[in-house]
């Protein structure tokens, strides 16, 4: 007995509603471990000093000694100059507490024997892009954090088809799931041709089940140069270099203290949320916010963290589909749900605040997206309560219903008057006589 045949049915069953699952759970945490991994693994040497590695983003390139223009290993990122940039001078040293140090903000240094170094140098210009707009929006309104919400609201708003596009795929295979749950008891046994006729099912409703890896991993893309931008980019005396495209600037930022090296270029209070923090001068997006100590170096509970998590949770729920018939499959899915937000709750004490501001605004959108296109979703009941307004609810802008193009050339019969290869074949053979009918040739006189 092979492997495949010594899965039970049932269990090969839920394997595939599962992995075609409305939620897409498998893709959601492996998105989520994803960003842990590369924030984890890429932080550490973003935030290095750069006399002992060139930082992909934040930290200064290492002097020419270090990175000869010469050398046929090392060469600068896309779009920036190959010139070493200015180090502070006297280089700033790290306090307890305080965190990132400030460092001059410079372009990548692509070294091709250090794995992190490439990655930097693939990503420094989406960072230097994201920069460049969150500078000119600082100029705008004179505050980082209204800043950052309108770069927020700018990307998602460009991003509006391809997030349309993932909710309307979702909706439509939630709307399948009767009919999956009817081919997996047909062929009950035979896990290739339930998927087989899944696949055929999807293709004939015009249904891509891959529709929301785009938009996971655009999350994913996106959040990493965030991350460097509040982090890393608010917290630099120096931020001429990133400013520049092949040498020309672009866009003009005056500094709060030009010259201090301690100081940071743009001013990285917001002052609108200074009441989240004890600190003296106020909340700095490129620190991370954390309202009440519980373990002392080990966790801390941030506010905007919390805040970030009911909203994921809300969010989570309404893409959940509405469990009407009690099915255990949609309730083990509700509750996988209520644990991807908790995860935004340890971040509080690591990540800087104005990137759970970032999250947070992106998360109110999703959630306004999703409302005028599919409704209140799963949301509702909620502890058994379903309010008045969410009974019967129609969406603004409702998922159209699925309708098969009908592509006839010219001289083409339409598709429904088609006969297939048997039908026209027992088309040919002359059907046979009544007998109470005889042919004038036969009759008897």
């Amino acid at each position: 007995m092979t492997r495949s045949d010594s899965v039970p049915p049932d269990r090969a069953g839920r394997a595939a509603v599962t992995s075609h699952g409305p939620g897409r759970l498998d893709l959601m945490l492996a998105a989520v471990l994803a960003v842990v991994a590369l924030l984890a693994a890429v932080a550490p040497a973003f935030a290095a000093d750069p006399s002992a590695a060139p930082s992909p983003i934040a930290s200064p390139a290492a002097p020419a000694t270090t990175a000869p223009s010469g050398d046929p290993g090392t060469s600068a990122a896309p779009g920036t100059s190959a010139a070493p940039c200015p180090l502070p001078n006297p280089p700033p040293t790290a306090e307890p507490g305080q965190s990132p140090r400030p460092n001059n903000l410079c372009p990548a240094i692509l070294n091709a024997s250090d794995p992190v170094s490439v990655l930097a140098w693939v990503f420094t210009p989406i960072f230097q892009a994201i920069f460049m707009v969150l500078a000119l929006l600082y100029n705008i309104f004179g505050d980082i954090g209204i800043a950052i919400i309108a770069l927020t609201l700018l990307l998602r708003i460009l991003l509006v088809p391809v997030f349309r596009a993932q909710i309307v795929s979702q909706r439509r295979m939630q709307t399948l799931q009767p009919e999956i749950r009817a081919i997996q008891v047909k062929y009950k046994g035979n896990r290739a041709k339930v998927s087989e006729e899944q696949m055929r099912l999807y293709r004939e409703r015009g249904i891509n089940p891959a529709a929301g890896c785009l938009p996971a991993l655009l999350q994913l893309v996106l959040l990493i140069p965030m991350y460097q931008v509040i982090a890393q980019g608010l917290s630099a005396p120096d931020i001429s270099s990133m400013l520049q495209v092949f040498g020309s600037p672009l866009i003009d930022v005056t500094c709060q203290d030009p010259g201090n090296t301690t100081v940071p270029c743009i001013r990285p209070t917001i002052h609108w949320l200074d009441w989240l923090t004890p600190a003296a001068g106020g909340l700095d997006a490129h620190v991370p916010e954390v309202l009440v100590t519980i373990i002392p170096g080990f966790f801390g509970l941030s506010l905007l963290a919390l805040i970030s998590a009911l909203l994921q949770l809300v969010q989570t729920r309404m893409m959940a589909q509405q469990n009407t018939t009690n099915d255990p499959q949609i309730r083990t899915q509700q509750r996988i749900f209520l644990i991807l937000p908790i995860f935004s709750l340890f971040y509080g004490w690591i990540l800087p605040s104005g990137l759970f501001l970032y999250w947070i605004t992106t998360t109110l959108f999703s959630i306004v997206q999703q409302f005028l296109i599919a409704g209140w979703g799963g949301l509702f009941p909620l502890f058994g309560w379903t309010p008045r307004f969410a009974v019967d609810h129609q969406p603004r802008f409702p998922v159209p219903s699925f309708t098969p193009r009908v592509e006839n050339g010219p001289g083409q019969e339409p598709v429904s008057s088609r006969r297939s290869p048997n039908d026209r074949a027992a088309g040919t053979i002359r059907p046979a006589r009544s007998k109470n009918r005889t042919s004038r040739r036969g009759r008897r006189r």
